[in-house]
């Protein structure tokens, strides 16, 4: 069978939509569709012809899109969907419907599985959604189609009826991810590495996700809630080290891989075992990864001889309070040891931190400030909060009043910036985006900071300069002006 598989067009802009936080991104960041991607292989390998179309990466419109999809014609189509695309995700399914009526369509992605039975009630011409991870959904639904059998068998599925949406039951977190194809084989077959862009890393970049879900609860994460059900399982360090070797084949141009996990450093013995895989290999190519504040020196100082350049980590407040809010499960002399250590590893680290959460007031902000300048980080952002649909958070704040608005064309500016849509006791959401802007300047215009990064360029011109002259020449017009 012919499936399409379209990250579709939105806002005529570079829209990151697999981003945890969907935006066309200051600093110009494209995340790949590895989720996506991870349908193709799947589908690809149960012997469907699969069409990969990443509309924002590829700059395909949607007049484009929709000459390319009747040029094809395929008998199914997956299109991916976030909280702020929506509406116009869902436009984008009608017209497909009505150009390819004979097409069975599906979505998925995160405010799929948020909201899979509104969706359907407000969209008859969606055949269903196939919610959470949907890796093996996709490919059963395309062999049921084919084979013309009962689609309410396959589990994990929301299916529009002629009554009420019909869910067939939820499906189990893929236990084995040794067991999923690798993103190095789908990405070579139909992806362009100079197509995609993450700031904290060296241009070209490759994304990949070496395990799944997190066992911590922080109540605003999107992935862990929404897709992966809250379970952690990962990757054999072996398993991984094979796509790190595929990635150096197929992509010689590329300069650095990131690790997408929502977690890579949840057991300090599991980053030590992947990093002395990566060691034995003789791995050359440098990598970033997304950690917590609970990695040990040594496991630090072996992701750095294994040729890991930069840890990212949510620090997120400097007020314990606010920590504790959001069942973060941190504490801020955890923050400052994880600085100091990372220093000693020699590991650059990109902070996190965001404005706007439960018991937020003008002075937790100010101590959030005063810690990222305390704390050093190479790099630092700052987001005003974005509580999305299937979070703990969202629900918190619809049920205490301070969710000013449900229209999700609201989480994002005119531009496709981040905007936010909590108004807080001492804050206004104008408040919060405003404190963002503010800080982003406090922090990187101070000449501590300027001359930090003029020495860096300096002595590493062709990578660490080059990284920060990029990713410097698209954010420099928001860091110099006022929201």
């Amino acid at each position: 069978m012919k499936v399409a598989v379209v990250n579709p067009p939105f806002m005529d802009g570079k829209f990151s939509r697999t981003s945890r936080s969907p935006a066309i991104v200051k600093s110009g960041t494209m995340y790949w569709p590895f989720w996506l991607a991870y349908a193709v292989g799947t589908l690809e390998r149960a012997g469907h012809q699969v069409l990969f179309f990443d509309c924002p990466a590829e700059n395909i419109t949607r007049r484009e899109l929709m000459s390319k999809l009747q040029e094809e014609s395929p008998a199914m189509i997956v299109l991916d969907t976030s909280t702020p695309s929506i509406h116009s995700d869902l436009s984008v399914a009608k017209e497909i419907s009505e150009l390819l009526p004979e097409a069975s369509l599906f979505l998925v992605g995160t405010h799929a599985s948020a909201r899979p039975a509104d969706i359907l009630l407000s969209a008859p011409y969606i055949t269903g959604i196939a919610a959470r991870e949907y890796d093996f959904t996709i490919p059963e639904i395309a062999d049921a189609l084919q084979s013309k059998n009962d689609l309410q068998q396959i589990p994990g599925l929301w299916l529009n009826t002629p009554d009420k949406p019909f869910f067939t039951g939820a499906r189990e977190p893929i236990s084995d991810l040794d067991s999923l194809p690798m993103l190095a084989d789908v990405y070579l077959k139909h992806l362009k590495p100079e197509n995609y862009f993450f700031a904290a890393a060296r241009y070209p970049s490759v994304m990949i996700i070496t395990s799944r879900g997190c066992p911590f609860k922080c109540s605003y994460c999107v992935w862990p809630q929404v897709l992966h059900g809250g379970t952690y399982r990962s990757r054999s360090a072996q398993n991984v080290v094979e796509e790190f070797m595929k990635v150096q084949e197929f992509f010689p141009q590329v300069q650095e891989i990131v690790f997408e996990d929502d977690t890579f450093s949840v057991d300090s013995s599991r980053v030590a075992e992947v990093s002395e895989a990566l060691i034995a290999a003789g791995n050359k190519l440098p990598w970033t990864a997304n950690t917590r504040a609970n990695l040990s020196l040594e496991a630090m100082k072996k992701m750095r001889n294994a040729g890991c350049r930069m840890i990212i980590v949510g620090y997120e407040s400097g007020n314990q309070s606010i920590l504790n809010g959001v069942s973060k499960g941190t504490t801020i002399e955890q923050n400052l040891s994880f600085a100091k250590r990372a220093k000693q590893a020699g590991l650059l680290v990109h902070g996190c931190f965001m404005a706007g959460n439960p018991g937020e007031t003008r002075k937790t902000l100010e101590e959030t400030l005063e810690m990222a300048i305390r704390l050093k980080p190479d790099t630092a952002q700052f987001f005003p909060i974005m509580a999305y649909p299937g979070t703990r958070l969202y629900e918190q704040y619809r049920s205490s009043g301070n969710l000013k608005t449900e229209d999700y064309r609201e989480w994002l500016t005119e531009e496709g910036l981040h905007n936010c849509v909590v108004d807080l006791p001492d804050l206004s959401s104008e408040d919060i985006v405003e404190w963002c802007a503010e800080a982003r300047r406090k922090f990187y215009l101070r000449p501590e900071y300027i001359l930090y990064k003029a020495i860096q360029t300096v002595l590493h011109p062709t990578t660490e300069g080059r990284r920060t002259i990029r990713a410097f020449s698209t954010f420099r017009k928001h860091l110099f002006r006022r929201n």
